[in-house]
């Protein structure tokens, strides 16, 4: 079983449900339409790895805010990238398919360390560095669905087991990437730093 850490323990989430299409920006740079209500989607717990691999020319990194979830409530906080086969993803979406193909590969969900979460949900703000540039950057308060919206819509058709994970969503700046690059994730609370995390791709 793949495991992430918290505060020091192992934690084995049994799934991660992603949460797509909630930054308008983001929405607009991939010519999707903003959807009539939360786009859900999960990747499994084989997908989990806090190695960044590279998987094919074609695929994407996604930065995303990311809650760990205990007794069906916000426990820890986290920076992940969701990594997305691009061609495989557009080709089945206009097919009317599912994603699973192009999101839930194995090593697609890349995560650093989860903290206890002790600062305000809207206080919250990520940046991603590639190579020393800033290339990701977005706030809770950008989101489309926030993030106890989005716990409530899920607990409305799904149950959360404690350990499991929700990306939160991309921000603009997806791109493609190759071996070597160096990825560093950033959580803030405004100004403060709560957790970073760094990555060279295998």
């Amino acid at each position: 079983m793949n495991c992430v850490n918290f505060n020091g323990l192992t934690i084995i989430p049994s799934k991660i449900v992603c949460i797509g299409r909630n930054y308008v920006e983001h929405i607009h740079e991939l010519c999707n339409e903003i959807p009539s209500s939360m786009v859900v989607f999960n990747k499994p717990n084989s997908a989990i790895t806090d190695v960044l691999h590279f998987i094919s020319p074609d695929t994407r990194f996604e930065g995303e805010i990311c809650f760990l979830m205990m007794n069906a409530k916000i426990t820890g906080i986290g920076f992940g990238l969701d990594l997305t086969k691009a061609d495989i993803q557009n080709h089945l979406k206009s097919k009317g398919l599912p994603w699973e193909r192009a999101k839930s590969f194995d090593n697609s969900a890349v995560f650093g360390d989860f903290i206890p979460l002790d600062a305000p949900l809207e206080s919250l703000r990520m940046t991603l560095h590639i190579n020393g540039v800033l290339t990701q950057e977005a706030t809770v308060e950008l989101m489309i669905y926030k993030p106890l919206e989005m716990i409530q819509e899920i607990k409305s058709f799904m149950s959360f087991e404690d350990g499991d994970i929700i990306m939160s969503g991309t921000p603009k700046g997806v791109n493609t990437y190759k071996t070597g690059d160096t990825f560093v994730g950033q959580i803030y609370s405004d100004e403060r730093l709560l957790v970073e995390n760094s990555w060279i791709v295998k």
